[in-house]
C-alpha cells in the first residue's frame, strides 16, 4: 500500500458512489482517514444471547429463535408479526414497513438472530423493526466486541457506516505506516499517552468488558488521548499562525509619553491601578518591530476605551494611524465620538466610516484615510471594505472581536500590509473568557486583564420576577423616574428576525407611553437609521428621556451614569454573558441601581439555573465560566462568526484539565518534532487549517 493510501478520498472504498460520498461529506468526511476520527456515540452490547424468558421491557438485547408463524396483521395500521420461539418463551417481532420477499424469508423452522429494544405490545413483549439476519446454523458466533452507534445523516444507516468503518480499520491494519501517530514515542512517554492506533482500534470496537459507563462520559483513556491531540492540533495552529505573523515587521512606536500625558491631564478621572498595568503591556509590545498580538479582557466598565484611546496615541505619536473597529453602529459610533471629544484638544482628526455613510461624505473620508489626514479611523465592518485604503496603519483594535469573523479581521490586518507594514493588533472584549476558551481559542494571542472597576462603580443588585408582576415593576419605574432617575427595558424574541423584535419594542414602548403618560419614553432598535439611533442617544444621555425601550442593540458601550434601573423582558431567551452586558448599563453612577429580570413561567430547570447565577454574583469571569458550562464554546464565542473550528471529539467544558497538559506538550512538540506539528493539523483541522486563526 503507497503512503497516502489513508489520505485517499472515501470514493476509493467498495461501495462508496458520488451519492453516498455527498452523504459522508455532510459527517465532515471526506478522505479515508476521517471514517477512523468518526467516533461512536455509545454502545450497544451484543456479545451474547439473552433467553426471551429473562427479557424485560426497555431492555436492548441479542435474541436468537426459530420462527413459529409470521402473518400479515391488518388493524389501525398495517404490520408483520414474526413469532419466535428459543426454549425458554415466545417473542413477537413487529415490522410496519415490509416487503412480500421478507415475509417469504420468515418461512416457519428458519432460525432468526436479531437485535433491538424490547417492550410490552398486544402480543407480550415485542421487538420493533429489529436489526435481524437468518441463521444457517443455530451455533454462529455473536459479535466479538460491542456495536458502536455512530452519529449519521438522512440516508446512510448505521450498518452501512459500520461496514465503511470496518474497511478504513482493515486498510490501517495492512498499512500502519499510513497514518503516523503524530506524537513521536520520547514525548508519547513522557507525556503518558497511548499509542494512536490502539486507541482508534478499542474505540471502534471495544471489548465486551470495556468501561461503558467511562466510554458514556467521554473520559476513558482512549478517548482522552484523542481529544488532547486535537486541543493539541488547535493550539499548534494558533502558534504557527503567531510565529507567521511575528515574522513579518510591525513599526516600532517608541515614543507617545508627551501625547499621552497631554490626554490623561484632560481626563475628568484616574487610571485605575490595571488599567495602568494593561497599558504598559501594551506599550513594551508596541516599542518591538515585532507585530504586538494582545487580547485586553475587562469586565462591563471596566475603562477598555481608555485604554485603546492611549494605545492609539502611541501609534499616531509614532507617525502611523490607528483603527478602531466595532460590530455595531451604536457602539462604533459611541466609540468615535468619545474618541474625537478626546483627541480635538490634541489636535488630532478622528474619522468616522460605517456602511450607512454614502455619497460625498463616504468619498471625502476614504480620500482623507488615504492621505494619513484621518489619524484615527473608527468605523464597523465598512473600514476593511476593498476601496479602503490607508497611508500607514500602525495599529489596528478590534471591539467586541468575537462579534467578527475570521476574514474580517484578517482583512483589517492587510490593510497594513499594504503599506509595507503589518500593524499592531489590539484585540479588546467586554465579554470575560473563561480561562480554558482563552487557552484554546485565543493561544495566539497574549492575554491583559483589566481585573479592578473604576471607583465609584455601584454593585447592581439583581432580582428575578415572573411577568404576572408586570404592573409592580411599572411601579418601580414610575419611583425611580420620580426621583429624578432614569431606567431602561429591554425587550428580547425568541426570533432572529430583527423585524419582529423592532415590532415588540414599538409595541412596548406604546404599552408604556400609555401607562406612564408623566413620563418621557422614548425607543431604540437596530432597523432605525444612524442619525435617529443617536438622536435618541443623546436625548436619554441628555436627561430628555426618563425611559428607554431598547432591544439587544444596547447590550454594549452605551454609557449613561444616571440609569439605575434595567428591566430585562424574556431573559430565560439570552444567554448569561448577554444578560452581564445588558446588566453593565446600569451601576455606572454613585446610585444604587437595580436590574429586574422579568421571566415568563415555568421556567427550565437550565434556565432557572441560569437567572439564579444573575442573582448571586456580578463577577463577570463567574458568569463567563458558568456560560461555558452551560451553553458550551460555540455559543459562548459564537463560533459561527469567529471562524473557530469546531471541535470534532475535545470539549473544552469537560477536557478542561488537558489544556494544561497542552501547552507543554506543544512547545516541546515545536522544538523537537516541528514537522510533526503539521501532521496534526492537516488530520485536526483539514481543509481549515489553512485559514484558521489567520487574524
Amino acid at each position: 500500500m503507497s503512503r497516502s493510501d489513508l489520505e485517499q478520498a472515501v470514493t476509493s472504498l467498495a461501495g462508496v458512489g458520488d451519492a453516498m460520498a455527498a452523504k459522508l461529506s455532510r459527517l465532515r468526511i471526506e478522505r479515508i482517514a476521517d471514517l477512523l476520527f468518526h467516533l461512536p456515540l455509545r454502545y450497544q452490547d451484543r456479545t451474547r444471547i439473552t433467553p426471551i424468558a429473562t427479557l424485560r421491557a426497555g431492555q436492548e438485547a441479542v435474541v436468537d429463535g426459530e420462527v413459529c408463524a409470521a402473518d400479515v396483521i391488518k388493524g389501525r395500521r398495517r404490520s408483520l408479526l414474526v413469532r419466535l420461539k428459543d426454549g425458554s418463551g415466545i417473542l413477537s417481532l413487529r415490522f410496519f414497513h415490509f416487503s412480500p420477499a421478507q415475509q417469504q424469508q420468515f418461512a416457519p423452522g428458519v432460525h432468526v438472530r436479531c437485535f433491538g429494544e424490547a417492550r410490552a405490545g398486544a402480543t407480550g413483549l415485542e421487538i420493533y423493526h429489529p436489526e435481524y439476519r437468518l441463521l444457517r446454523q443455530e451455533d454462529a458466533p455473536v459479535e466479538d466486541h460491542l456495536t458502536p452507534i455512530y452519529p449519521t445523516t438522512e440516508g446512510l444507516t448505521q450498518p452501512r457506516l459500520r461496514g465503511l468503518i470496518a474497511q478504513a480499520l482493515k486498510a490501517l491494519e495492512e498499512a500502519p505506516h499510513t497514518l503516523p501517530d503524530g506524537i513521536p514515542d520520547a514525548l508519547r512517554e513522557r507525556f503518558r499517552l497511548p499509542e494512536l492506533h490502539a486507541c482508534l482500534g478499542y474505540l471502534h470496537e471495544p471489548p465486551p468488558d470495556a468501561d461503558l459507563e467511562r466510554l458514556a462520559s467521554g473520559t476513558h483513556p482512549t478517548q482522552r488521548r484523542l481529544a488532547l491531540e486535537e486541543l493539541l492540533a488547535h493550539q499548534l495552529s494558533l502558534r504557527q499562525v503567531r510565529l507567521r505573523i511575528q515574522t513579518d515587521g510591525a513599526p516600532p512606536l517608541t515614543s507617545g509619553r508627551g501625547l499621552q500625558a497631554r490626554f490623561l491631564t484632560q481626563l475628568p478621572f484616574a487610571l485605575t491601578g490595571a488599567q495602568r498595568r494593561v497599558l504598559d503591556e501594551i506599550a513594551r509590545d508596541l516599542e518591538t518591530a515585532t507585530p504586538m498580538l494582545r487580547l485586553v479582557q475587562g469586565d462591563v466598565g471596566s475603562g477598555k476605551t481608555v485604554v485603546a484611546a492611549m494605545a492609539a496615541l502611541q501609534a499616531i505619536a509614532g507617525d502611523c494611524q490607528a483603527a478602531m473597529m466595532a460590530p455595531t453602529e451604536l457602539l462604533a459610533e459611541q466609540h468615535f465620538r468619545n474618541l474625537r471629544e478626546w483627541f480635538a484638544p490634541l489636535g488630532i482628526e478622528v474619522g468616522w466610516l460605517s456602511g450607512k455613510l454614502k455619497g460625498k461624505a463616504r468619498l471625502d473620508t476614504k480620500a482623507a484615510i488615504a492621505d494619513g489626514r484621518v489619524q484615527m479611523a473608527v468605523g464597523t465592518h465598512a473600514l476593511f471594505q476593498d476601496d479602503v485604503h490607508f497611508k500607514r496603519l500602525g495599529l489596528a483594535i478590534v471591539d467586541e472581536q468575537h462579534r467578527f469573523g475570521v476574514h474580517q479581521r484578517l482583512a483589517l490586518r492587510q490593510k497594513g500590509e499594504a503599506g509595507g507594514l503589518t500593524p499592531h493588533q489590539l484585540v479588546m472584549t467586554a465579554t470575560p473568557i473563561p480561562r480554558t476558551l482563552a487557552m484554546s481559542a485565543y493561544a495566539d494571542l497574549d492575554l491583559s486583564v483589566i481585573d479592578e472597576l473604576p471607583p465609584g462603580r455601584t454593585p447592581v443588585q439583581t432580582v428575578a420576577v415572573p411577568d404576572e408582576r408586570r404592573p409592580e415593576v411599572v411601579t418601580r419605574i414610575r419611583h425611580a423616574c420620580g426621583e429624578g432617575r432614569q431606567a431602561y427595558w429591554v425587550c428580547t424574541l425568541i426570533e432572529e428576525s430583527e423585524a419582529l423584535q423592532c415590532q415588540a419594542a414599538e409595541a412596548t414602548r406604546d404599552a408604556l407611553t400609555e401607562t406612564l403618560p408623566e413620563l418621557a419614553v422614548g425607543l431604540i432598535h437596530g432597523r432605525m437609521k444612524p442619525a435617529e439611533k443617536a438622536e435618541v442617544m443623546d436625548a436619554f444621555k441628555a436627561g430628555e428621556l426618563d425611559l428607554l425601550v431598547a432591544t439587544t442593540v444596547i447590550e454594549v458601550g452605551v454609557d449613561v451614569p444616571n440609569a439605575s434601573l434595567m428591566i430585562i423582558e424574556n431573559p430565560e431567551r439570552l444567554g448569561l454573558s448577554q444578560l452581564h452586558q445588558l446588566r453593565g448599563r446600569v451601576g455606572r453612577g454613585g446610585t444604587e441601581s437595580f436590574c429586574v429580570l422579568l421571566y415568563h413561567p415555568p421556567l427550565s430547570a437550565h434556565s432557572r439555573e441560569r437567572l439564579g447565577v444573575m442573582r448571586e454574583t456580578t463577577d463577570g469571569f463567574r458568569i463567563a465560566e458558568k456560560d461555558l458550562e452551560l451553553r458550551g464554546p460555540g455559543e459562548v464565542l459564537g463560533t459561527r462568526q469567529t471562524g473557530l473550528a469546531q471541535m470534532k471529539i475535545a470539549d473544552l467544558e469537560r477536557d478542561k484539565d488537558l489544556l494544561d497538559r497542552v501547552s507543554p506538550l506543544a512547545k516541546a512538540l515545536l522544538e523537537e518534532a516541528p514537522d510533526a506539528s503539521e501532521i496534526l493539523i492537516r488530520r485536526w483541522l483539514g481543509e481549515e487549517a489553512g485559514r484558521y486563526g489567520q487574524v
